[in-house]
């Protein structure tokens, strides 16, 4: 069993879990109906990726796993999804903003792995890029709409990156399972800052710079919020556990 493998498709699986269901909070609250239903429907696609993700890590674990004990029947410490999918919604510019971080990253990221020599994760990864390209486009033109928008829509981007942009260095920074498992996540760093960097300068948005980035959540140190969001997300299965419909 080649448990770096493991653990980095559990990484996978687990950011876009925790982030569909961040997103997912926003079903029935968003600004306008069209959008309530394009960060419903970019939940549902977030879904779907970490189920083939977890899909994937159960055949390799054997044992009777299935994507819905790796989701549902892990603790908190067990979980590797980056610290920034987990940080609250905030408002809409924080929600968006967060979003853009993460499909600029997942779209230079599935980019490289479609060419993977696995050829599972390559499948995976070439299906979710046609996903995560729209992802980008959207949530990039929010950042610039409320960027360049009027003076309270700059002022909540400007809250956002406050709050957000301590999170995203983490996404560059290898564990050691991605080292293992021969995935370089810092060769997608530069090529990131270029597209953020653009994207915040069409928006009137600064840069931050030298700012402390936050880790740990890659190995299972997490932010108080996770604990939230797995007591909500598992609450039925470990109530009721193996429930069907």
């Amino acid at each position: 069993m080649n448990n770096a493998l493991i653990d980095y498709i559990l990484h996978l699986a687990d950011t876009n879990l925790i982030l569909a269901q961040r997103n997912a909070a926003w079903c029935g609250h968003g600004p306008i109906l069209e959008q309530d239903i394009a960060i419903t429907n970019i939940s549902l696609v977030l879904l779907g990726q970490s189920r083939n993700f977890y899909q994937y890590a159960a055949t390799l674990i054997g044992n009777d796993a299935t994507e819905d004990s790796l989701a549902y029947l892990r603790t908190e410490r067990e979980f590797k999804n980056c610290l920034l999918a987990e940080q609250p919604n905030g408002d809409w510019a924080q929600t968006v903003l967060r979003q853009f971080f993460f499909s600029a990253y997942l779209f230079l990221l599935y980019e490289k792995l479609q060419n993977n020599k696995d050829e599972q994760i390559a499948g995976i990864a070439a299906k979710a890029l046609k996903e995560v390209t729209y992802h980008q486009r959207w949530s990039s033109e929010w950042v610039v709409r409320l960027g360049d928008g009027t003076e309270e829509s700059h002022q909540r981007m400007l809250h956002a990156i406050d709050e957000l942009w301590r999170y995203t260095g983490e996404l560059f920074i290898a564990a050691d399972y991605e080292t293992a498992a021969g995935f370089d996540i810092a060769l997608l760093k530069e090529d990131w800052m270029k597209k953020v960097t653009a994207v915040f300068e069409e928006a009137a948005l600064p840069v931050p710079e030298n700012v402390f980035m936050q880790t740990g959540g890659k190995t299972g140190i997490h932010t108080e919020h996770l604990g939230f969001i797995l007591t909500e997300l598992q609450d039925l299965q470990r109530t009721y556990p193996n429930a069907e419909w």
